[in-house]
């Protein structure tokens, strides 16, 4: 009997079992994939994130890993530009095969335990309430209990699709966009590109590539995918210094990328079940929140729980605490978010608020650096 079920190994699944590990609790960390693997992502980690890393010990391993520094972004929007610096505290861009793998290693040096190659096919039920989970590796099938399951197993989550949560400020696709990355060209800030109707993103990861991205409304999608890498470089050409950089690198990958972008809330807990990450509220990715958003709710999260099972708090009133900060946090991030995917240029006014609330999401306790 474990107290926590951790469905999900990424960016808020381990942290949340780091963390309760961390408070003593007996934690089973489960995700389908092996570490390191990589994993579709934004890459972007803003400052409250960063500061989250380097409060749970694990900033200067993402450095060590040869994860270059971001000291600042500029977002173009036309003849505006709008450049946001980093201040104290650099933001990364790593990619995923180097930042998960981080994270699951500091989960199970927690105390967690780690099943990879797991596939959760099953979450039992007693009644309306959620007791554990089954499935295996490979063709061998097992079953766990919990006090806790906990979905960090992303926007299409197989434990939310079992309890159903309601879900609420939905609001539809609006973009797509597809990435790679590339050699030769020689970035250190992160850019953003806003057209009329298409978006850039550049910015520096690790080992010396640059990771591009190229997209715009959701209308267009199918037009664009009928020939990726053609109409990946013609909007890449509509930025000539951009374009200048590229022609002279040389593509590494291949290309990723989506439409996938639904705009919702979820409840994020329920009897003997809660809910973490893009399993519990999914923006469009134009703004690079999803990893800071993750670190963010799993502290949430995690102490909710701890609240609930010290018996400090009742779970349930704790838990939807849980939900209300999350809440109070990621609103007004995601109404800006929303608005910039669907076309709408911000005002300077509404760039100072964004700032503002990315502010606001800072730990409690961060010792710059």
């Amino acid at each position: 009997m474990y107290d926590a079920i951790v469905v999900g190994a990424r960016c808020a699944g381990s942290p949340t079992a780091m963390l309760l590990a961390r408070k003593g609790y007996r934690v089973l960390l489960l995700d389908r994939s092996t570490f390191p693997s990589d994993i579709m992502s934004t890459h972007y980690i803003v400052r409250p994130g960063v500061a989250r890393l380097q409060n749970w010990g694990l900033l200067d391993k993402l450095r060590a890993a040869n994860t270059p520094p971001i000291p600042t972004i500029t977002l173009h929007f036309g003849e505006f530009v709008f450049t946001a610096p980093s201040e104290e505290t650099d933001a990364y861009c790593p990619r995923r095969t180097v930042l998960d793998k981080i994270l699951v290693d500091a989960a199970v040096e927690a105390g967690a335990e780690l099943r990879e190659g797991f596939s959760v096919r099953d979450v039992i039920m007693d009644g309306d309430r959620v007791t554990g989970i089954g499935g295996g590796m490979g063709d061998s099938t097992v079953t766990e209990q919990a006090r806790i399951v906990i979905g960090a197993d992303g926007l299409h989550s197989f434990v939310a699709r079992r309890v159903r949560p309601p879900e609420y400020h939905t609001k539809p696709t609006f973009s797509f966009a597809y990435y790679t990355y590339w050699s030769g060209v020689p970035i250190k800030d992160a850019e953003i590109y806003f057209l009329d109707d298409a978006g850039m993103l550049i910015f520096p990861t690790n080992d010396g590539l640059t990771c591009i991205a190229a997209g715009g409304p959701v209308e267009k999608f199918h037009e664009f995918r009928a020939d990726i890498e053609g109409n990946y470089l013609k909007t890449i050409d509509r930025a000539p210094s951009l374009s200048a950089l590229v022609r002279n690198g040389k593509r590494e990958e291949r290309f990723v990328g989506t439409a996938d972008q639904p705009n919702f809330f979820r409840r994020p807990y329920g009897p003997g079940w809660a809910l973490v990450g893009d399993a519990g509220y999914h923006r469009d990715f134009v703004t690079g929140l999803g990893i800071a958003d993750a670190f963010r709710d799993a502290e949430l999260l995690a102490e909710a729980i701890d609240e609930g099972f010290s018996g400090r708090r009742r779970l349930d009133e704790a838990l939807a605490d849980y939900e209300r900060q999350r809440n109070e946090f990621a609103m007004p991030l995601y109404e800006f978010t929303t608005q910039l995917a669907s076309g709408q240029e911000p005002t300077p006014q509404m760039l100072m608020e964004f700032r503002a609330a990315i502010q606001r999401m800072m730990p409690e306790t961060h010792a710059a650096g």
